[in-house]
């Protein structure tokens, strides 16, 4: 997907914001695109000695230009659970959804990235990452199975081999059924890396290892997984601090706190970034600062299971890179990665006031930080000449957005401005809105089945 392959483009007209470190913006400019890569960006139409011998030409007056965003925290299998235990915090919630994560087989994992794909597609997302944390012992090849999804609908894909080996009756949270045994599950994170990560430029695939949580992983998990991705040269995430509840179970049974417990454990760096940080205080801020590990920011999951609002301000004032997640399907019914500006822009106000996170801060989470994540900032994450081309084109003049005069506010702060075009590499994802790369009515009428043969599967026990 992407590459040299490619069609070449110029988009003229439209207001764009680079994202680039000084923040550069055009109120009309362009963007050129060859081989799969931005070619030119600039104010005012496209010189035409920049332009390539027949480049598709799009009129974008009207339009907002961005990078596409990036998706830093999923569990895509959970599309088919949405809706379940809706009133729930996070231990109950979990508890509930387990036995029907345990009943998931590869075809229906497949369709449920289908189903999540489509909708991160559709919102602007152009590179997400999975965090698969549940393998049952006869569902088949999970991983493959979403990365297939993945290369369907066009997206870069990060999926996260994760794993739990601490099940309840060694004191963790997850039934016994569900958790895998340590060493075959860092075997099976080795051989996942060797099968799927493509360390290369421009890659579409990239793994990362990603034990789950403090409260379903053993020591001897995290320290192996580490040692793993370091001896393998790829990226460390976890849940972490998400909940009181998780604090209270460091307190108690580890002695610490989470952002402590992750640090002895060589947890903390810049090639790790953990999920949520909704509870973490001002030493353990500082901690993630200084180590340049990341975090996924999940405000509408937080939200949704009354976790709380992540520290963001003080993590950006302490020199963490913050991105936005989505998060599970089944704790964030939508699905859609756009929401998360919006939610993690007002989450932060109405903690700290309307100067705590501004309109291009939260861009920048989305699309720069976000890339910073996952290891892709010198590829992806703003629109700079020779960088991916990855870019959303967002129309700012409908009945919603127009006459809202900064078209970034217009974005961040508005209603979600229709996507007119989403180029992933060079190639066309969604035009006019419409996801082009697989039929929306397919993909509901494989989601509606699939939901139907879990439950089945659920209610006959597996």
């Amino acid at each position: 997907m992407g590459g040299s392959d490619a069609p070449d483009w110029v988009i003229e007209g439209a207001a764009v914001a680079t994202v680039d470190a000084a923040g550069t913006e055009h109120s009309e400019g362009h963007l050129v695109v060859s081989g799969g890569r931005i070619a030119a960006v600039g104010a005012g139409p496209a010189p035409e000695s920049a332009v390539p011998a027949g480049a598709r030409r799009v009129d974008a007056a009207g339009c907002l230009a961005t990078p596409g965003l990036v998706n830093t925290h999923h569990h895509l299998s959970q599309w088919l659970t949405r809706g379940m235990a809706p009133d729930s915090e996070l231990f109950s919630w979990l508890s509930e959804l387990y036995p029907w994560w345990a009943c998931v087989t590869a075809e229906l994992e497949h369709v449920a990235a289908l189903g999540a794909l489509f909708a991160l597609a559709t919102s602007g997302c152009t590179t997400t990452m999975d965090h698969q944390y549940v393998f049952p012992k006869r569902g088949g090849d999970l991983l493959a199975a979403e990365i297939e999804a993945a290369a369907l609908v066009g997206l870069r894909f990060h999926p996260a081999r994760g794993s739990m080996d601490l099940g309840q009756s060694a004191g963790g949270l997850p039934p016994d059924d569900v958790v895998e045994d340590t060493d075959a599950a860092l075997a099976a994170t080795d051989d996942a890396i060797s099968r799927w990560h493509d360390a290369s430029p421009g890659a579409m695939v990239r793994v990362t290892v990603a034990p789950c949580s403090p409260f379903s992983v053993t020591k001897e998990l995290m320290v192996g997984a580490a040692e793993l991705a370091r001896t393998r040269g790829v990226r460390l995430h976890t849940h972490l601090a998400e909940t009181t509840d998780e604090d209270a179970y460091c307190a108690e049974r580890l002695g610490c706190t989470p952002a402590q417990y992750a640090e002895s454990l060589g947890w903390l760096g810049a090639d790790v970034w953990v999920a949520h940080g909704v509870h973490l205080d001002e030493r353990s801020c500082a901690m993630l600062g200084a180590t340049g590990t990341g975090v996924a920011h999940c405000p509408s999951s937080n939200g949704r299971l009354g976790a709380g609002s992540a520290p963001v301000p003080e993590l950006l004032a302490a020199g963490v890179p913050v991105g936005l997640g989505v998060d599970g399907s089944a704790s964030n019914e939508s699905g859609e990665l756009w929401n998360e500006l919006r939610g993690a822009l007002f989450t932060a106000r109405a903690r700290a006031g309307a100067r705590a996170l501004g309109t291009r801060e939260v861009l920048r989470m989305a699309t720069m930080t976000g890339a910073r994540c996952l290891g892709r900032e010198d590829e992806l994450g703003s629109l700079e000449v020779g960088k991916l081309a990855d870019v959303a084109l967002w129309r700012v003049d409908t009945v919603s957005n127009a006459g809202i005069e900064d078209p970034v506010a217009a974005l961040t702060l508005g209603a979600r401005p229709p996507l007119s075009l989403v180029l992933v590499g060079g190639r066309a994802v969604v035009k006019d809105g419409e996801l082009v790369t697989v039929d929306a009515s397919f993909v509901a009428r494989e989601v509606a089945g699939a939901v139907r043969r879990l439950r089945e599967r659920r209610v006959a026990g597996r």
